[in-house]
This record gives structure tokens, C-alpha cells and sequence, in this order.
């Protein structure tokens, strides 16, 4: 036994390590669901039969594995008396490298080749759903579910109602599944140039409208050609035009005052000066003193001589300053408009430039799109008419083969083909639209399989078509149910003969009420109802042996006590 990490409390505690099997479910459990208490199912390779008496619950495991699949989850399914259902599975995915690239893209634990999924139904607050123990949604719960089981029973479940389904089935048979990939990634690279020509397109009628507009600003902002940092030069220059005599003034005074005028401080430093040199002739201590005062003698005599030159220099000009307010006033202006920086406003011209400049180019960006785009629309075409030569040729030995096998399985009026209707234009599924039709009653025309099929005999046209597609189909656990409706004798054998077939590709799971179908499991379980404290419920047996024989001498309608009974079930089992 292999243990896995749990999902949540509760979860299925542990999982066999079956890596010697073909990848497939090994394990379902369902817990507390309509009226299954607790259930535990070891499943095997090959066929997997399940019988019991009508209304025993054999729904219930189908309804169960649906919600693995992704159906949506309703309270009312949670058994009377719990509060919550718990539905579990375990695969082997070790033979699935695709997959495990899905987990592994998703952040999702890869178990060492096992997937446990596990959804919990509760009957009052949220539902919720793990993959190998990490919180999931029911939708990604259900993709990588229906990557590992495909559930053949109610309209409401079966595949082979959608269109996408129907097209992989004939892809697949007919070898046309690279072909398909090539158009599907030409389909979207075209999209992809169709998208970007019309966004181009929208760009350039957006430009043209405000081509005029762009022209103007970006004029209006040439005509003034700012220059880096312009604004914070000018101001200082203008301070200094509108101060000018005021300058002059105040630093003639401050020269007189620090160098030229009579008791100015560097005479007065200068007398200081001298008296320290004579004492520090007497004491070297006062040298220092000395020399701070030697310092300050010339520092202000520097400065008093700069402020005379700075005096002698400053000019009163009212033009200069006049024409320093004007230019001022229209870096203003464009700060106002497109700042609140003067490097904004530069910043601005220079994307009015490039807008212009895309327009100018638009163009021939447009006649380059349309070449690439042609030559891609083209190649599409090529590819969608290669897939559409291969699609109407499976079509035809899919539809003969499928029509051969069908009277086998008890419909022996039916007629099945396959239809390819012409698209205008091909799309990412190709030229053409894949429909399947069948006439499964003498006199009626085909039309399509949801509008003519009941249950069972859908279950049976799936049945033709995977026991001829078994050797390419990917999925590996097939569930049927309601495969044997309306059918028995020597159909009963055919219908047996073919699940039994297609199991030698597939792990298969049907629900069934033929003897002859059931004796061809390679692993057989009974569901019977009981009442447990006075409540309905079901339980599900592996059947081996005598008891697997008295269930078939039950299912042939005798008395599965009698000696004849049980030696035609032992005869049906070739024991």
C-alpha cells in the first residue's frame, strides 16, 4: 500500500501502488451520497462489470464518478443524516506524460504517477474539490477528469453529443489528428494578425482624427523651442535685471564698507594685524592669534574687492529684462499646457513626433500586415483542404465500419454516417463541421445522434465506435451505462464480445443487466439495497467464485439455486 497525502480530513487514506498496470482508476470511494454509506471499490485492468437488482443504487457510482467529472454539485444528493458527501478517486497516471505536464503547469503536486481527485458535496455551505491534496476548482477538478474517464449513460453526460467530440473521433480515426493541430495553431496565428491589423487600422483612424491637432501642439511647442532647464536660468537672470540698481547700490556700499572706504573693515584688520606681529615677536605663543588674523585680513580684503567688481559690473538694461519676461511668459504658457515641467513639455513634443511619425509609416505597416496576413490566410486554406481530403476519406470507413457493427449490437435497421458541412471560411476546427447522424429505426432518415437516440442505443453506437477507435483513444477509464437497454440473446453476446474487446485497450466500467455481458468481466461487483437503522442504503460487493456464479444464475432468471441455473452461468463464465 502506497499512502497518499490527505486532501482534506476525511480524505481516502491510501491508495494501491498498481505500477505494473496500464495507467487507469484504481480506486473509487463514495461516502454518505444518496444512499450509498460507504463505499470502496478496488478496481482492475480489462473489463470491470457491476450488477444488481433495478433500483438497487448501480446509478448512484455513475452519478458519483460525474461529479469527478465536473457536474454540478446539489445538497440534496448528501445521504439522509450526513453532512456531507465525499466523492474520491485514485488513477494511475505514470503512463500519462501529457498530464503530469498539466499538473506540474498548474503548480499541482505530481504524486509520484498517482492522481488522487476528491470532491465534497456538503449539504449546507460550499462545496469544494482537491487535486492530489491541493484546492482546485470544480472546472479544473473536471478537465483533468475528463482527461482519464470518458462516462457513456445520460444525454446530460455523454460526450459523443458534442461537436468537439464527434470531430476528435473522426480525427483520430482517420489519422488526421497533426492535420488538425496545423490548421487549429494557423487558425489562431491568423487571428492573432487579423487582431493586430484591426487594432492597427483603429490606431490610424484615431491618428487621422487628430493629426491636425497633434500638428498644432507640436507647432505651437517648436515656435517656442525650450531648451533644458531654460525656465530656471531665466528667472535668475530676470531677478537680477529687475534688481539691477539695487545690486549696484548694495555691493558699492558693501565694498566701501569690507576694503575701499576709510575705517573699512580691512583697515581695521590690517592695524590689528601689525600690533600681533610685534607681540609675537615677544611671545611665539600669540602666533597663532597672528595668523588667524593675517587670514581674515585677506579674506575681507577678497571680498570687498569682489563686491567693487561685482558693483562695477552690474548693468541696468529694461530691454534685456522686457525681453527676458516675454520669453519667461511663453515657457509659462507650454508648462501650463503640457508640463507642469519644462522637461514635460519637451517630453510631449517628442510623443507628438512619434505619433505623427506612426502615422506617416501606417501605410506601409499596413500593406506589410496585409501580405503576412494573406500569406497566412492562404496557408490556412492549404492545410484545411488537406484536412478536409483526409476527414472525407475516414468519413467514409468510419461510417461503413460503424454501419457493420451495428446490427451486431441489436439495431440492425440503423444506418450511421458521417456528415461534413461546408464552412464559408475554415475556422480552427477545420473547413468543414463534423456532425454524426444514424437512422437507428428502418425508414427514418438520419439526423443527428441527440435528437434520435435514446440512452442505451447512444450507449451502443459508442460502443461501435470504441471498439473500432480503441487503438487511439487516449482516454483511458470508459464507463457505460444502460448499454444493454432493450437488448438480449445473441445481441446480449455481440454487446459482451465488443466491451470485452474494447476492454483489451481500455480499463472498462459498465453498469449491466446481461448475464452475458457480466460473465466477460474480468472483475465483477453486486450492488444490493439494505436498510441500515432504518434507512435505505446500498452496498457494493466484489463477487469471486460460487457467489459470482449464483449472480449470473440470478441475472439469467431462473432460480439461481437450481443445478440448471447455475451450470448455464458456469458455462457463460467457462468455468
Amino acid at each position: 500500500m502506497r499512502v497518499l497525502r490527505d486532501a482534506a480530513p476525511g480524505a481516502m487514506a491510501a491508495a494501491p501502488a498498481f505500477h505494473h498496470l496500464p495507467r487507469m482508476l484504481l480506486e473509487l470511494r463514495i461516502r454518505d451520497l444518496a444512499v450509498l454509506r460507504d463505499l470502496s471499490l478496488r478496481l482492475e485492468p480489462g473489463l470491470n462489470v457491476l450488477t444488481g437488482e433495478t433500483g438497487a443504487g448501480k446509478s448512484i457510482l455513475v452519478g458519483g464518478l460525474s461529479l469527478l467529472l465536473g457536474e454540478r454539485a446539489s445538497s440534496e444528493a448528501v445521504r439522509v443524516g450526513a453532512e456531507r458527501a465525499l466523492v474520491e478517486a485514485v488513477f494511475d497516471i505514470s503512463g500519462l506524460p501529457d498530464l503530469r505536464a498539466r499538473l506540474e503547469a498548474q503548480g499541482l503536486p505530481d504524486e509520484d504517477g498517482l492522481l488522487l481527485l476528491r470532491r465534497e458535496v456538503q449539504r449546507e455551505g460550499r462545496n469544494r474539490a482537491w487535486i492530489n491534496g491541493s484546492p482546485a476548482t470544480a472546472g479544473v477538478l473536471g478537465a483533468f477528469g475528463r482527461a482519464l474517464v470518458d462516462l457513456h449513460g445520460q444525454h446530460d453526460h455523454q460526450t459523443l453529443l458534442l461537436a468537439d467530440e464527434q470531430r476528435g473521433i473522426l480525427d483520430a480515426f482517420a489519422g488526421a489528428e497533426a492535420a488538425a493541430i496545423r490548421v487549429r495553431e494557423l487558425h489562431v496565428a491568423l487571428g492573432r494578425l487579423v487582431a493586430e491589423r484591426e487594432a492597427r487600422d483603429a490606431r490610424t483612424r484615431e491618428l487621422e482624427q487628430r493629426a491636425d491637432f497633434l500638428r498644432f501642439q507640436l507647432e505651437e511647442i517648436g515656435q517656442v523651442a525650450p531648451e533644458p532647464g531654460e525656465d530656471a536660468r531665466l528667472e535668475a537672470e530676470l531677478s537680477r535685471a529687475d534688481h539691477a540698481e539695487e545690486l549696484a547700490r548694495e555691493a558699492g556700499a558693501l565694498a566701501e564698507e569690507l576694503y575701499a572706504g576709510e575705517g573699512s573693515a580691512s583697515e581695521l584688520l590690517a592695524g590689528a594685524r601689525d600690533r600681533l606681529r610685534r607681540l609675537a615677536r615677544l611671545d611665539a605663543s600669540l602666533a597663532e592669534l597672528r595668523d588667524l588674523v593675517e587670514a581674515a585680513f585677506h579674506q575681507v580684503t577678497e571680498a570687498g574687492r569682489t563686491a567693487g567688481s561685482y558693483a562695477d559690473g552690474v548693468e541696468v538694461d529694461p530691454r534685456r529684462a522686457e525681453a527676458l519676461r516675454v520669453r519667461l511668459d511663453a515657457l509659462h504658457r507650454l508648462r501650463r499646457k503640457y508640463g507642469p515641467e519644462l522637461e514635460d513639455v519637451r517630453n510631449h513634443a517628442g510623443a507628438l513626433a512619434r505619433e505623427l511619425e506612426e502615422l506617416d509609416g501606417a501605410e506601409r505597416t499596413r500593406g506589410a500586415l496585409d501580405r503576412e496576413a494573406g500569406q497566412a490566410a492562404e496557408a490556412l486554406r492549404e492545410a484545411a483542404a488537406a484536412l478536409t481530403a483526409l476527414r472525407a476519406r475516414g468519413a467514409e470507413r468510419l461510417a461503413a465500419e460503424v454501419q457493420d457493427l451495428l446490427p451486431e449490437l441489436g439495431m440492425p435497421g440503423a444506418r450511421f454516417r458521417v456528415a461534413l458541412d461546408p464552412l464559408d471560411s475554415p475556422g480552427a476546427g477545420g473547413a468543414e463541421r463534423v456532425r454524426f447522424l444514424a437512422s437507428l429505426n428502418p425508414g427514418f432518415e438520419p439526423g443527428e445522434l441527440a435528437r434520435i437516440a435514446s440512452g442505451g442505443e447512444l450507449s451502443r453506437v459508442m460502443l461501435a465506435l470504441k471498439a473500432i477507435l480503441a487503438r487511439v483513444d487516449r482516454v483511458p477509464t470508459l464507463v457505460f451505462d444502460e448499454v444493454d437497454a432493450g437488448i438480449g440473446g445473441t445481441v446480449a453476446v455481440a454487446v459482451g464480445r465488443k466491451l470485452a474487446e474494447v476492454a483489451s485497450h481500455h480499463q472498462v466500467f459498465v453498469i449491466t443487466h446481461l448475464p452475458q455481458v457480466a460473465a466477460r468481466g474480468g472483475r465483477h461487483f453486486r450492488v444490493e439495497k439494505m436498510e441500515e437503522e432504518g434507512v435505505a442504503a446500498t452496498r457494493v460487493t466484489p463477487l469471486e467464485g460460487e457467489a459470482r456464479i449464483l449472480e449470473i444464475a440470478r441475472m439469467l432468471g431462473g432460480d439461481p439455486e437450481s443445478a440448471t441455473s447455475r451450470r448455464h452461468a458456469g458455462e457463460l463464465l467457462g468455468v
